[in-house]
């Protein structure tokens, strides 16, 4: 069975924010602005989405 993926798409700039949350962006391979990622759905990576949801987009 094939592992369920979710693409997160950067929305808004780093700039500003705190470097913890600028490492959560850069962790979930998030670069620049309008950047995506297909990541894995697991535990680990919901939660360094729901860390840093206000510069993130996620689809399923």
């Amino acid at each position: 069975m094939a592992e369920k993926r979710i693409k997160v798409t950067l929305i808004r700039s780093v700039i500003g924010t705190k470097q913890d949350h600028r490492a959560t962006v850069r962790g979930l391979g998030l670069r620049r602005l309008n950047s995506s990622a297909e990541l894995i759905d697991s535990p680990a990576v919901r939660g360094m989405i729901h860390k840093v949801a206000y510069l993130v987009k996620c689809e399923d």
